[in-house]
């Protein structure tokens, strides 16, 4: 027989933290005013970290001693107690403390708890790394091991552009970054507002150089030149409309080689002319990954979270989620009838519903996981799930409620559209409205914040999902 009480052995080596027994380390953490002094004993830093391994030497007066100036006593006192009974405690931390402890964690080698705290970092500071896109990315930029945070924060800001862009601290990105972001064909903004970004940064770059381009001289057309040189190849100048090439482009051709100039210029004169170039790069695909007007790509990440029964952004990552989403139906594309519904989506497999509530940003919808159909029956299924985004914009407002398994999980009526739920948890009726209410037979848990009774949307869509 063998038993194994390991809570009782983190427990008791909290205790030892906390009374500090048989101590021989000294530990100094922080910098000026905010100087914290912490006690430890060295077999366990060592035993459990290579870096204190190593950074141990000279003992004084039977203590080791070790500064740490460079990290805060509060993240520090978070490491101290992972490394003795092996519990961390995100939830307290901002978005910036949680940063400066993945970055404390990268310093010490803690390696195996990084991923885990970038996915914490990922999934419930999305406003931090939305309102700091330079600063985290220049943080991040800087650390091999941040992978995930570093894919998240990329494809973030191809995703939402103007999150970087229309930053006050734009200007102040590094080149190598700059250069990063503008060589990604995801890149989700029009080519010249990529120019126009560019000169905006080019010429924050040289203050002394007049915003006004009418002014410039021979020699600050030279130092923008130069400040832009790399970057020139970047922009995708035959995917520039002629009129923006004409009115934007053309009166700043001396920042271009000139024959990228030259070539232009013929290529706007006669589009229809192939131009004589060996290679000319194909447009960003500015397109979402997926067919939709209500939603964004990041949603179905979350959908594919749900699916799978996960938290909300298990798959940070639109490109790796395990399922394909393919558009059946859009109401003001195909029309907004039961039947076209019916004749759109029944007998396709398992399928998600997204609405969009009329002057709001607010989602609603349904996965069910069988099929549509018009046999005027119902069916049972735990797996199919109704939502709710209270803003369509902010991932965090989303929630989720899982049928309980009665027989009207999924509702298939052919003068109804989409239905889910005995009590019309969710449904679009044949009087054209669309219902929320709760009722005995209900088959969801309601949703705090979720509209009750009738109301209109602007728009729905049906998507096929398809297991990759």
């Amino acid at each position: 027989m063998s038993l194994e009480y390991f809570q009782d052995l983190s427990n008791d080596l909290e205790k030892l933290l906390t009374t500090e027994k048989g101590y021989d380390v000294i530990i100094y953490v922080g910098e000026n005013e905010n100087i914290k002094e912490f006690h430890a004993h060295s077999n366990i830093l060592c035993t459990r970290s290579q870096y204190f391994c190593t950074a141990f030497s000279n003992k004084k007066d039977g203590k080791f001693i070790f500064e740490k100036s460079n990290i805060s006593p509060q993240i520090f006192k978070i490491i101290l107690r992972f490394i003795y009974c092996g519990k961390i405690d995100l939830t307290k931390l901002l978005g910036p403390e949680v940063l400066d402890l993945l970055m404390a964690l990268d310093e010490l080698n803690f390696n195996s708890l990084i991923p885990h705290v970038q996915k914490y970092l990922i999934n419930h500071q999305d406003k931090f790394l939305k309102q700091n896109p330079i600063e985290i990315l220049e943080t991040v930029y800087q650390h091999e091991s941040f992978t995930d945070l570093w894919n998240y924060c990329l494809e973030k800001i191809c995703e939402e552009p103007e999150i970087l862009f229309n930053s006050d601290n734009f200007i102040n990105l590094k080149a190598p970054l700059l250069k990063l972001i503008l060589k990604r064909d995801d890149l989700v903004l029009d080519e010249i507002e990529i120019w126009n970004n560019l000169l905006k940064w080019g010429i924050a770059k040289n203050p002394s150089i007049s915003l006004d381009i009418t002014k410039w001289s021979n020699e600050d057309i030279t130092i923008i030149e130069r400040s832009l040189h790399g970057f020139i190849p970047l922009i995708r100048f035959y995917h520039i409309s002629s009129d923006d090439f004409l009115d934007k482009i053309y009166p700043l051709k001396e920042l271009l080689p000139k024959d990228l100039a030259d070539d232009l210029v013929k290529f706007n004169i006669a589009r229809n002319r192939k131009p004589n170039i060996d290679e000319i790069q194909p447009p960003r695909s500015i397109k979402p990954i997926y067919d939709s007007i209500l939603i964004r790509n990041r949603h179905f990440a979350v959908f594919a979270s749900w699916i799978n029964k996960k938290e909300n952004l298990h798959y940070n990552n639109v490109r790796n989620i395990p399922y394909k989403f393919n558009l059946l139906y859009r109401a003001s594309r195909d029309g907004n009838t039961p039947a076209v519904f019916h004749a759109k989506c029944d007998n396709k497999g398992a399928t998600i519903v997204v609405a969009k509530i009329e002057n709001s940003e607010q989602i609603v919808g349904g996965y069910n996981p069988l099929y549509w159909n018009s046999s005027n029956c119902n069916m049972s299924i735990i797996d199919s799930f109704i939502y709710f985004f209270a803003d369509k914009n902010n991932y965090e407002t989303a929630k989720v409620s899982y049928s309980n398994g009665n027989e009207y999980s999924i509702r298939n009526y052919s003068g109804y559209g989409p239905m889910f739920g005995g009590g019309n948890d969710l449904i679009y009726s044949s009087d054209g409205m669309w219902y929320c209410n709760r009722g005995i037979y209900s088959s969801y848990h309601k949703i705090d914040g979720m509209p009750t009774g009738g109301f209109n949307v602007n728009d729905y869509e049906v998507f096929q999902v398809i297991e990759k």
